[in-house]
Formats: C-alpha cells, structure tokens, sequence
C-alpha cells in the first residue's frame, strides 16, 4: 500500500499520476473541502486516459494536522510520500507553517513509525538548505546558519526536516528531497505557475538574480526512483539548471509569443515595490504577491548543485528550455 498525503497539491498531483501509472490502488489523503477537480486535469494533461488512471485513487479523509486522522489514513501502508505543505512568504502566515510544515510533520513521521512503514519521502525544499558563500553551489551539505534573514517558510522547512532526521534515528527508513524552483503546469494564477500568467500579459521587468529550476515531473520522478532504491536516511537537491531570471523569462515569453523583458529591476527598485505593495495590501485586504522575501530573494544568486542525486542513481534531469517548452505548451493550450 502506498499512501501520499498532499495529493491534492502541486507536485502531490503529478506524483499521485506518475503512481498511478504503474500501481493499481493508491490511497492519498484530503481535506473535506478539497478541489479533485485540479487533480484529475492534472492527469488529463498527459494522458487520454486520465479518468481511468484516476479511479485508482483511494481518497481518505485526513490533514496532516490531526495525528489521530493520519494513524487511520496510514494503517497498512509500506511506503509513505509527504509532499503536503504550506507555502507562504507572509509574515501574518508564520505560525501556521509551523502547525502545518513542522508540526504535522512530526504527526506524518509519527504514524508511520507506529503503522511500521517501511519508508517515508518527505518533500523538502532548497529553502531548508544552508546558504553557500557568493557564487558557490549550495549543496546537500552546506549547513543551515539561523538568520533573522531567513524567511519563515525556510525556518519551517528546516524545522520539518528535523522531525524526518528524529523518524530515521527511530528507525524509519526515509528520503528528502530538495527542489529548487518547481516548474510545470498547475493554477495559472499561483506559485511558479504564475509567472507563465504575468509573462503572457507582457512582462516588461526582470530581477538581476539567479536560481535554480526543476520541472514537475523530474521532482515526482526522483521521488519514485529513491523510494523504489534501498537509499536512505540521505537527502538530495533537485535542481535542473542554475539561470538568471533575465534568461528564463526570455524563454517564457519566446515560447508564448510575447515580447521579452528588457528592463532590468534594480534593488533600490524592488525595495520600493514591496514596500508599496504592503500599503495597498492594506487597505484592498489581499495579500501581496510580491514581499520583503520574495524580493530580496530575486535578486540574489542563489546557486544549487544536483550531482549527489546524478551520481546516486544516474538521475538525469529535463533542460530549463524543455521544461518551459511543455509548460507554455500547457498554458497556451488553455488560453486558446
């Protein structure tokens, strides 16, 4: 029995599908509210087949939340895949990250140590990584350094990953991954997917930063592969390709159609506009896209090596230009 829980999510629902590609019955868990709809046309952008590949989902309710939910949701489970999470870089969003990313992490490592899994994946992020000098690669082992710097979201990556280390020293069997910035079709008007939105409407501004990028697929692929080896208590950068986000915007928008960026956002420039955008927040009520982390982050270089993952299993990964070829593919087949 395979369980996931975040299935409903980002990288849960093309997991959830590459799964069900080869197992007849995979159970993953939801909240009662949750939208199936967004998974099932996740799996209806790779294959004709995607109501039937669908069915073999066994949807249980439970949240991460409520340790009581996830012991009936894992019972008879051999393998576990944790990719549920908050992802916020709101400050008003702290506490919460760590009820769901810290807190109901200890809960998933708890119920698989008393339902005897035999092996956890749980979903990192390169946010829970150290930070590597100026231009050097950050690696698996470049260590965690705590700063008033780091934004809430790294603080409780981190902290998760510390409950999946205390889950191996009690004897479960685990893997981490690490994802740089995910790429890949999903809610237009979310996460990295939104940048597809805002280049298609004519982005003309560009960070001077750099970063790592990985698509979708590669993530849930790794995943499937570790989970599948006898590696563990390991854990591993997923990371295609290190590029300036002048370059992959470019290639958005020649994959759209569109004009690309040519003005280039200076720090003073990005100080300003998260500074305006938190006093109109204000008074409209909706968060900002665009805050102090998220800023500051793009305009840093911030470098992640992938050869751990290359060298432990041959991993190979998708180039930036196809990962964006397919996804703009996605995009342009729903804006058309």
């Amino acid at each position: 029995m395979i369980v996931v829980t975040g299935g409903t999510g980002f990288v849960g629902a093309h997991l959830l599908f590459d799964l069900c590609q080869n197992h007849s019955h995979i159970r993953a868990i939801k909240r009662q509210n949750s939208d199936l709809e967004q998974v099932k046309k996740t799996f209806s952008y790779y294959s004709e087949d995607f109501e039937l590949l669908f069915q073999k989902i066994e949807w249980v309710d439970a949240d991460v939340s409520d340790y009581d939910s996830l012991e009936k949701a894992f019972k008879g489970a051999s393998k576990i895949y944790h990719s549920a999470a908050m992802v916020s870089f709101q400050e008003k969003d702290r506490q919460k990250m760590m009820e769901i990313n810290v807190q109901g992490t200890a809960n998933v490592v708890n119920a698989a140590l008393y339902c005897k899994a035999k092996k956890l994946c749980h979903v990192s992020s390169v946010a829970s990584l150290g930070r590597a000098e100026t231009d050097q690669l950050c690696t698996e082992e470049t260590p965690w350094k705590d700063s008033d710097k780091s934004s809430p979201y790294s603080i409780s990556k981190y902290k998760a990953e510390l409950e999946v280390w205390r889950g191996i020293e009690e004897g479960l069997a685990s893997v981490i991954v690490n994802p740089s910035i995910i790429l890949g079709p999903m809610k237009w008007d979310t996460g990295s997917a939104a940048l597809f939105s805002l280049v298609w409407k004519g982005l003309k501004f560009y960070p001077e930063g750099e970063s790592g990028f990985v698509y979708v697929r590669d993530v849930s692929r790794a995943m499937i592969e570790l989970m599948e080896s006898d590696i563990s208590r390991q854990r591993f950068t997923l990371n295609a390709e290190n590029v300036d986000y002048q370059k992959l915007f470019s290639l958005m928008a020649k994959n759209l159609g569109k004009p690309k960026p040519t003005i280039a956002v200076k720090p003073w420039m990005s100080e300003l506009s998260w500074r305006l955008l938190k006093i109109r927040s204000i008074f409209t009520g909706k968060a900002a896209a665009f805050t102090k982390d998220t800023a500051r982050s793009s305009m840093k270089k911030n470098l992640f090596s992938n050869q751990k993952i290359k060298k432990a299993i041959g991993f190979e990964f998708t180039t930036l230009e196809e990962m964006i070829d397919l996804t703009a593919k996605q995009f342009l087949n729903e804006h058309y």
